[in-house]
């Protein structure tokens, strides 16, 4: 990271805000720089001035409000764009959240049995970015899903989300059970929105096979 910023933050639904670069258990994400106006990403994610396309470096899309959505296997890069992306608005000034997909609806299951899931899903929703990561790997409950689309309903249209998931939509019904509330869902996180896809070759897999050759030499 440049620009001489740090303080780490916990993987969990955590806060981050002017001068935090890095979060996600500390983990800096190797290869992301945030550089005057801009996100420098790894070059299979940027155009030709090493900036990633369309304003989402400069976090114009934070300012808007508006949804993104990271669809990609495994191993392509979605957690790592998706925590730069986070890192980039926190460097920026905006308050940024990260969380993985099922600890986010374990906690607001927890918060409506304690009676707090009003004053929760108001805690969500006054983040400028809502970064949730692994989208699509587990099965959710279905009652903390219909929580999870309270804390979307109340962000719609004012706050940022950013999802990052290795299923493409047609696939989210094994994760968001209730078909009409999975079309709901998806309506939320991509109206008004941008989808980027990884792809499908894994990044780690590649790095390893090319580790390996080189020592072959």
């Amino acid at each position: 990271m440049s620009n001489g910023v740090g303080g780490a933050l916990d993987q969990e639904a955590s806060l981050c805000g002017p001068g935090v670069a890095e979060f996600a258990q500390g983990r800096v994400v190797g290869g992301v720089q945030c550089e005057g106006q801009g996100l420098v990403v790894p070059s299979r994610f940027a155009g030709e001035d090493g900036l990633l396309a369309d304003g989402f470096g400069t976090c114009e899309w934070v300012k808007k409000g508006e949804p993104l959505c990271l669809i990609g296997d495994s191993g392509t890069g979605k957690s790592h764009l998706l925590i730069g992306l986070g890192t980039a608005a926190a460097v920026e000034g905006h308050r940024v959240r990260y969380a993985l997909a099922a600890k986010l609806v374990n906690e607001l299951v927890e918060a409506a049995d304690e009676k707090q899931l009003s004053k929760t899903i108001a805690r969500y929703g006054r983040v400028d970015l809502l970064c949730i990561d692994e989208l699509g790997y587990l099965e959710l409950d279905r009652r903390g899903v219909e929580m999870l689309f309270q804390v979307l309903t109340e962000r719609e249209e004012k706050k940022s989300v950013a999802i990052a998931s290795n299923e493409s939509f047609g696939g989210w019904t094994k994760t968001f059970t209730d078909p009409r509330l999975c079309a709901a869902i998806v309506d939320r996180l991509t109206f008004n929105g941008a989808i980027i896809e990884t792809g499908t070759e894994s990044y780690r897999l590649a790095q390893t096979k090319a580790k390996q050759q080189q020592a072959k030499k």
